[in-house]
């Protein structure tokens, strides 16, 4: 709500109390007034300006002037008796209650739809013709309400109005804003019927419904698999066109997603977040800590249908299930042999780079294979198998 001195302030502008010059300009700041011009003795017989210092829009009267200050503060001062939704204009809550006394004179002819303004019927009927009267005429872009003019404008100008008074973030739209200020306040006014889980944005909750309803609206064209979330389709567009937007700034390594960079990074800074509570052993990535974790509980989650042996990484099963199926989808370039392993076929093309990477500390001696390092060094150990 305004405050008095507010108030106070816009009724001495229009009385003309401070004896302001002609063609004055009067520059409001919160509840201030403050006039700029030629001075002259007695009252006005010019024209008087009001202008936003916030963003030096002007006004001809100090009401629109005070009314224009709350799309900057936020402040919604007219509360509905009914449902507590709140307006920052009188005529915006009446008109709003007609929505609890259902006073809706205006049909749509088309959908039989009711509406309790007739500038709302006439907004309507334009998703039945498709008429966009408003037109960007910096991108030509079309709109069928000003408003979503206005607030695309902002796009091409930059300007963002409000203001976060906690973290003085701004935003474009007083919706982002309000969004914005559930992170400080921590309100979660969307609760999921199914589970109560409750989110801060509505959209949050309509994606997370799909994890009940299991509906997957976004189709991937190219192999026809669906997705829940538009974001993960986009991600997995990626594997289709090789897109990798996302570039390590120290070696220049390109990554389709900015999880996969972030982990990236972990390799240039040595960061290991994730800790062993078992060991303190710690790792760059959470998948490796809980991989790890199965080291100490013994955990086997991964069984062959075949033996029903069971492995700790999936990577294990999959290479034990070659065993059974003799796939060897490994060949080598050079004599074309073929191996089920891709270990096995790094280590067989040692046989023809002649590379041996195993240098014995003793003697020197090289070998090819760690296997064979080891059993080499049983000669100087005097160590048995």
């Amino acid at each position: 709500m305004a405050t008095t001195d507010s108030v106070q302030g816009v009724d001495d502008v229009r009385r003309g109390a401070a004896g302001g010059s002609a063609n004055s300009v009067l520059t409001w700041q919160g509840g201030r007034c403050e006039e700029f011009g030629e001075g002259s003795s007695g009252r006005d017989k010019g024209v008087r300006v009001y202008r936003c210092e916030e963003c030096s829009k002007q006004f001809s009267q100090p009401g629109h002037m005070k009314t224009h200050m709350r799309t900057h503060t936020g402040e919604i001062p007219y509360r509905c008796g009914e449902c507590s939704r709140q307006f920052s204009q009188p005529s915006h809550l009446k008109s709003h209650m007609r929505a609890h006394t259902v006073d809706k004179p205006y049909m749509c002819e088309e959908c039989s739809r009711r509406f309790s303004q007739l500038v709302n019927l006439k907004t309507h009927m334009r998703t039945h013709t498709g008429e966009k009267p408003y037109r960007c005429e910096e991108c030509s872009r079309q709109f069928s309400q000003l408003g979503n003019l206005k607030s695309h404008m902002r796009t091409h100008t930059g300007e963002k109005p409000y203001r976060c008074e906690e973290c003085s973030r701004q935003f474009s739209h007083l919706i982002g804003l309000k969004t914005h200020m559930r992170t400080h306040t921590g309100e979660k006014p969307y609760t999921c019927e199914e589970c109560s889980r409750q989110f801060s944005r509505l959209g949050h909750l309509k994606t997370h419904m799909r994890t009940h309803t299991g509906e997957k609206p976004y189709r991937c064209d190219y192999c026809s698999k669906q997705f829940s979330e538009l974001g993960n389709l986009k991600r997995h567009m990626r594997t289709h066109t090789g897109e990798k937007p996302y570039k390590c700034e120290e070696c220049s390594r390109q990554f389709s997603t900015l999880g996969n960079l972030k982990r990236h990074m972990r390799t240039h800074t040595g960061e290991k977040p994730n800790t062993c509570e078992e060991c303190s052993r710690q790792f760059s990535e959470l998948g490796a800590l809980k991989t790890h974790m199965r080291t100490h509980t013994g955990e086997k989650p991964y069984r062959c249908e075949e033996c029903s042996k069971q492995f700790r990484v999936l990577g294990d099963l999959k290479k034990h299930m070659n065993t059974h199926t003799g796939e060897k989808p490994f060949r080598c370039e050079e004599c074309s042999k073929q191996f089920s392993q891709l270990g096995h076929l790094k280590n067989h093309m040692r046989t023809h780079t002649g590379e041996k990477p195993y240098r014995c500390e003793q003697c020197s001696k090289q070998f090819i294979q760690l296997g064979t390092l080891k059993k080499h060094m049983r000669t100087h150990t005097g160590e048995k198998p």
